[in-house]
């Protein structure tokens, strides 16, 4: 426990580092705005006017100032130690509706360099920090900087003990997977922490690599950036704060690094209380929110009371009102609804969580160990009560109810719900394709839409069919093939195979439940719903897939068709790879594995060298998932690509345009049902008014885009379907 010293007041300022140390030099090295200042004494003109205006300093000596300071623009302030001053000009900084004069007026400073033509009003107490020009300070009681000012890093001082380390605890509440937050981390980067805990070397790196990155000395001094407005709030301690910043009536913002620019300017608001954490470009924060040990990614928001503690938060989310703790999610994470609850969970974007949704129950275990891991997609419906440990495929959605027992969905794009009547689990794989292509689809493109990074160099996939989801498709034809296999024929050696011709053969009707086996830790029965129409769907969709990769990164106008299929046939020894969502970027495993054995080798001199790894994926992204395609479709076909014809891609190719118009329709007609649902019109006095409160069918933006999609679709591949007629190739 601290306890309060008495010291001689010529002292205040000038002990900062303690021993009578002042610190000189750090500071400045962090100062990149304004080290071509000028500075000089005060006169003694200046020094008169000053103490006219009720202002006071021990020593005068150690004020200095720009050519242009106008002493008049001071008044009933305090000034200890080290002090400089930019110009101060008889001009008045307004912004939106506040209007202040620049100049210093009844605050106290301590060792502090202050920019030009800044309007400082009623600050308490300032102390060991720089501002750059335009700032605007009103009414803060606190504004502190430590000595050993981290700004939300994890770091030590050369003088700290280690326990003085900030982690963040994710995924696990046991703490088992922390990692050491640092300015400009990434999903990625925390995803790759997380993992492989088994690996001590690589673990070590990770933090030799972060540490490296930073000073160890102390006497760092906090930073306002340029154009920042601060005001009506509480304690603004240990920050870094980017340009253009708005923050306003905050009640703690503590050991904190606060990205900003004018183009992508973040906003803190009222009652928020921010500590030991880096925020992104963008962000917005307001109305009550809580937020420890965490990152906030880029372009995010955290409001109305929102609880984020030892969490990871990706690239362009919003949580509200509800509470995530020890959890890494990646971008495009939606979570709204203050009986939202999320705890020690790996969700791995596009994800949305409903009202009521308990996401982080630990009832299997006497300790706070489980986690639960969901593929991008995650959409777990209203009250959903899921249980730790538990695995999700690609676009789980999981209909109200209580799930009792651990699950692990393998099967994509399934609808997940309890019968409780008989006391079993029921799965429909691709339910989203069958019943809401509405919503999958406009779930694929509005995440686009809301990609708000100005700097896109790394290749984050938000395309509903992409190698994660394929491979979970092929995956899929697996488990249905063994489950109709051993449902009808449970004591025959050869299942599975038997399972594959029923399924393909129409004519046989499966008149019988099909069960799934390793889905639920319990012994109740689990129950597949729409076998046959799930399995020819991700067949379907996989050849689509392999099309539309054709037509867009293969197929060129001006091309033959014989050179064309030149191209095709150049990509014979393709394979069809797994791929690993790491933090929104989907990456060849391999070439993952490589990475690691690149960090323990040293290979890797900081996170930016990292990074350049993850751009140098990205770029070569649509080559890998082209090659992808490919091989799944020779797979699946079973017809190696050297072999491929004109027949064979015409008709591959006549399918698609079959599939993009049904997707389409569906499109239209899944939303079409909400206009003829008598139970969602029943609201309405007539049609007008319908459509004037929700927006007519035939309006929908979304449907249009999709209209448009779907034309420029056909004319591509009609255009590819008359090159290959008018070729010399005969069939």
């Amino acid at each position: 426990m601290g306890k309060v010293n008495k010291l001689p007041l010529e002292k205040l300022g000038y002990d900062w580092l303690g021993e009578g140390k002042f610190n000189n030099t750090y500071h400045l090295q962090s100062n990149k705005h304004k080290t071509t200042i000028k500075y000089r004494n005060l006169t003694d003109t200046e020094v008169s006017a000053l103490i006219q205006n009720q202002n006071y300093s021990p020593n005068w000596e150690n004020i200095l100032v720009s050519d242009l300071f106008d002493p008049v623009l001071v008044k009933n302030s305090k000034f200890y130690g080290h002090i400089r001053i930019g110009n101060l000009s008889p001009y008045y900084l307004d912004y939106k509706d506040l209007k202040l004069p620049a100049g210093i007026y009844n605050s106290q400073i301590i060792n502090c360099e202050i920019g030009h033509d800044n309007a400082i009003h009623h600050v308490r107490y300032m102390s060991n920090y720089i501002t750059g020009n335009d700032v605007i300070l009103l009414n803060i009681n606190d504004m502190e900087t430590s000595k050993n000012a981290k700004f939300g890093n994890g770091i030590i001082k050369e003088d700290e003990a280690e326990e003085k380390r900030i982690w963040i605890e994710l995924c696990n509440e046991n703490g088992g997977r922390p990692i050491l937050p640092f300015d400009g981390m990434q999903a990625t980067d925390a995803y790759i922490w997380t993992r492989n805990r088994h690996d001590k070397t690589l673990q070590d790196k990770f933090i030799e690599i972060t540490e490296s990155a930073f000073s160890k000395k102390s006497g760092y001094y906090s930073e306002i950036g340029n154009q920042v407005v601060i005001k009506n709030s509480n304690m603004i301690n240990d920050v870094i704060i980017g340009d253009y910043a708005y923050i306003k009536g905050v009640n703690k913002l503590k050991n904190v690094t606060v990205h900003s620019t004018e183009t992508a300017f973040t906003q803190i608001g009222e009652g928020c209380e921010i500590v030991n954490g880096i925020i992104g470009y963008g962000c917005r924060i307001f109305y009550g929110v809580k937020a420890v040990r965490f990152i906030l990614s880029s372009f995010s928001q955290l409001k109305y009371g929102a609880r984020l503690i030892n969490s990871f938060l990706g690239d362009n989310s919003t949580i509200s009102c509800c509470e995530v703790l020890n959890s890494l999610l990646f971008p495009a994470h939606e979570q709204h609804h203050n009986n939202s609850f999320l705890c020690a969970a790996l969700i791995m974007g596009q994800s949305n969580m409903a009202a009521g949704a308990t996401i982080g129950s630990n009832h299997n275990s006497r300790s706070a160990d489980g986690e639960i891991i969901a593929n991008r997609g995650f959409w777990p419906g209203l009250c959903v009560s899921l249980k730790h440990n538990s695995k999700f495929a690609s676009y789980s959605l999981i209909v109200k109810g209580d799930f009792l027992y651990e699950l692990n969905i393998k099967t994509p794009f399934s609808l997940i719900s309890t019968d409780v009547q008989n006391d079993r689990l029921i799965i429909v794989p691709g339910y989203w394709f069958l019943y809401n292509m509405y919503a999958v689809m406009r779930n694929s493109k509005k995440f686009v839409a809301r990609d708000r990074r100005t700097m896109k160099n790394q290749y984050l996939e938000y395309d509903v069919l992409a190698p994660d989801t394929i491979n979970e498709m092929f995956e899929s034809l697996d488990i249905i093939e063994e489950a109709v296999g051993k449902s009808i024929y449970p004591n025959w050696a050869n299942y599975k195979i038997e399972g594959k011709k029923i399924l393909l053969d129409n004519q046989i009707r499966i008149n019988q439940d099909i069960y799934l086996e390793n889905v639920e830790c319990s012994k109740r029965k689990v129950v597949l719903l729409k076998a046959r129409e799930s399995y020819n769907l991700f067949k379907k969709l996989i050849r689509h897939y392999a099309v539309t990769q054709i037509l867009e990164q293969l197929v060129d106008t001006s091309d033959e068709f014989t050179e064309i299929l030149t191209k095709l046939k150049s990509y014979k020894n393709a394979t069809r790879k797994e791929f690993e969502n790491i933090g929104g970027q989907l990456v060849p495993k391999d070439d993952l594995k490589n990475l690691y054995e690149n960090i323990k080798a040293d290979r890797f001199k900081n996170w930016n060298e990292i990074h350049q790894q993850y751009h140098y994926w990205s770029a070569n992204y649509p080559e890998e998932k082209l090659k992808h395609a490919l091989a799944s479709l020779a797979e699946l076909t079973e017809n190696p690509i050297i072999d491929w014809d004109v027949q064979f891609i015409s008709q591959l190719i006549e399918e698609s345009i079959a599939t993009q118009q049904w997707i389409y329709s569906e499109i239209y007609n899944s939303r079409k049902k909400d206009y003829e649902n008598p139970f969602r019109t029943m609201v309405y006095e007539c049609e007008d008014e319908m459509n004037i409160v929700i927006g007519s069918l035939e309006d929908n933006a979304f449907i249009k885009s999709e209209k448009d999609v779907l034309d420029d679709f056909v004319k591509r591949a009609q255009s590819f379907l008359t090159t290959i007629k008018n070729s010399n190739v005969h069939i």
